[in-house]
């Protein structure tokens, strides 16, 4: 098991956390919800079990909305920058691959791309929704 730790934090450095060991996956969300919150086409993901993660500064300029019971997103009070989204139906949080500067982040999935703005081709299976195991179709789009 790969217990290496990596170090995070919000844009302005208020907030700062670990994540230790392995993401449970890695990929692209192309949801609408991803790419509002985002403000951007697609938003990168690092699935963790939320014992992995570790706030070490700033848990209290921490805040929370949920728009809906599946996504309880969190951002720094001070600078806006977003950190994680709590996935409490799959007992996994998304830390945001871009507030993990040293994680060596390798997708291997694209979900929700039924909805994508920025057609990517990489190779990578793109899923219509979700896979089965996570409450989805299953179903892969072509690329």
């Amino acid at each position: 098991m790969n217990d290496k730790t990596y170090k995070g934090g919000c844009f302005c450095g208020a907030v700062q956390f670990t994540v230790t060991g392995e993401p449970a996956a890695m990929g692209y969300c192309h949801c609408d919800s991803c790419r509002a919150w985002s403000a951007g086409p697609v938003n990168a993901f690092t699935l963790w079990k939320p014992q992995a993660l570790h706030i070490t500064r700033g848990a209290d300029g921490i805040g929370s909305f949920a728009k809906t019971a599946n996504s309880h997103r969190k951002w720094c009070k001070a600078c806006g920058g977003h950190l994680f989204t709590d996935h409490p139906q799959w007992s996994l949080v998304d830390v945001y691959a871009a507030v993990i500067p040293d994680f060596p982040y390798q997708p291997g999935v694209h979900v929700h791309y039924q909805e994508s703005r920025l057609p990517l081709r990489d190779g990578l299976p793109k899923m219509r929704d979700l896979p089965k195991e996570m409450g989805g179709s299953g179903a892969v789009l072509a690329e």
